[in-house]
């Protein structure tokens, strides 16, 4: 197993299990934390688009936040949501009818790496979406080639990496040796990151934006699910740590986890977000 990949966004939608729904959660916290920074990309969207887009599609959507996103930000326009997994799809569902947008989100269970056959039915589109997505498929370059063919010409693909999971606790937590969590990032997080440039352009896209962001949340500005989303995130990298990190250091990261205790990090006011991610956003000619 590829720790890296397995950590690095949407876990395993083209390999689904029943650890869709702690996934699901983990995204959807995720949108809740970053709501600011997803809708001032969403907005750039709505810059660069030369006219209000009618057809979008959202590629590996997991729960479909992005979806949600999207739809929020286009008024008008209509949202297909692909993803293998009928649990992802099903939260989508009753998030959409519970925003009010039921109507202008149609979800559709795919493997993406097969043909596009029902893709195609729907299309073509008018913005493509895929955030934490290709490096999961078996043939990236294949998937950028079935986007292309996917748009309608003047057309924009938005492709989204987060580098690795955000950082959340200060240097000295109080339990173990301070640098508990750089120290779970450096075993964790062991392949170099994602660069979809010249996949882009290899695809024939011209490459509008290469936007890198850095986030830097307070506990006030992450606001109410900061808790709960580091809690999951470090859960989830304790997972992968049993047999890289020394027992101090995951003995300290199990007293953190442990919801029981008063600095467990379901209980601090002092985490903060920081994280970092990276949207090449490219335009069918």
């Amino acid at each position: 197993m590829n720790t890296h990949t397995d950590t690095h966004g949407h876990t395993g939608h083209e390999n689904a299990t029943g650890s869709d729904i702690a996934m699901a959660q983990l995204l959807e916290l995720d949108a809740e934390v970053l709501a600011s920074h997803i809708a001032g990309l969403t907005g750039r969207l709505a810059e660069l688009t030369t006219s209000a887009p009618a057809r979008i599609l959202d590629l590996g959507s997991g729960p479909g936040t992005g979806s949600l996103a999207l739809a929020r930000q286009f008024s008008s326009a209509h949202v297909t949501a692909a993803d293998i997994s009928p649990q992802m799809l099903h939260r989508l569902h009753k998030q959409a009818a519970a925003q009010g947008v039921a109507e202008r989100i149609n979800t559709l269970e795919s493997n993406l790496n097969e043909p596009w056959t029902e893709i195609s039915e729907r299309g073509p589109y008018d913005l493509i979406w895929a955030a934490a997505f290709l490096h999961h498929m078996a043939d990236p370059a294949r998937t950028f080639a079935q986007a292309f063919d996917q748009l309608r010409p003047s057309g924009l693909i938005a492709v989204t990496e987060m580098d690795f999971f955000p950082l959340f606790l200060p240097e000295d937590a109080g339990i173990g040796r301070p640098g508990l969590e750089a120290r779970l990032h450096a075993v964790t997080n062991t392949q170099p990151p994602h660069e979809w440039a010249g996949s882009l352009a290899d695809a024939g896209f011209t490459v509008e934006e290469r936007r890198p962001v850095e986030i830097r949340l307070d506990h006030s500005q992450a606001g109410p699910s900061l808790n709960a989303y580091a809690q999951l995130c470090l859960a989830k990298l304790r997972s992968h740590a049993s047999d890289v990190l020394d027992a101090d250091d995951l003995a300290a990261l199990d007293a953190l986890l442990d919801e029981t205790r008063p600095q467990s990090v379901a209980r601090r006011e002092d985490l903060r977000v920081h994280t970092t991610r990276t949207t090449w956003i490219g335009r069918r000619p």
